[in-house]
């Protein structure tokens, strides 16, 4: 088992990148079945989804729109329990179907407040696509349409996800390894 090193903590390999390419081709397949004739609005939230973002977007054969929006509450390991808005919606939402799409939905903060912001602006339809869910850390209740996986909670790390900035350039997903 070959583990990394991401600041001062090690991981251990979790989700291979063959299985998250399988996992974005289903969720595709869904999104098509759902989506191909009304030419959607995704909002990916940035910095964590950009990875999930680009390859699933890449994967979608409909007409579709992509914009970004920049939302944080992670320090280190941990959420802050603050949500903060550093770059905002540009795109109109108004009577479009819209998806938003998240690398991982833990305690479900972030999105609690986000999503009243983005139902004022009154979407036809409002969906959530996560690549990862962190089912036992949930607080703030979510509805998730489209999902990769579930996981338990542990810190990860690689394909989009970070620890203080570093390890987003892995393809696969790495779990902290327990002290």
């Amino acid at each position: 088992m070959d583990t990394i090193q991401v600041n001062d903590k090690t991981f251990k390999p979790y989700i291979t990148a063959t299985e998250i390419d399988a996992a974005i081709k289903k969720l595709a397949a869904e999104l098509e079945r759902d989506y191909a004739h009304s030419k959607p609005l995704f909002i990916a939230i940035l910095n964590g989804s950009f990875i999930f973002a680009s390859d699933l977007f890449k994967s979608l054969n409909f007409p579709a729109e992509i914009c970004f929006i920049k939302l944080a509450s992670y320090k280190g390991t941990k959420s802050t329990g603050q949500v903060v808005t550093s770059i905002g919606l540009d795109a109109d939402v108004f009577e479009r179907d819209v998806i938003i799409l998240e690398d991982i939905i833990d305690t479900g903060k972030t999105l609690s407040q986000f999503l009243p912001q983005l139902a004022h602006q009154q979407p036809k339809t409002l969906r959530i696509c996560a690549l990862l869910h962190k089912k036992e850390a949930t607080v703030y209740p979510i509805d998730i349409t489209y999902l990769g996986f579930t996981i338990p909670d542990k810190f990860v790390v690689g394909y989009g996800l970070d620890y203080d900035g570093f390890g987003r350039n892995f393809g696969a997903i790495y779990q902290l390894v327990d002290a």
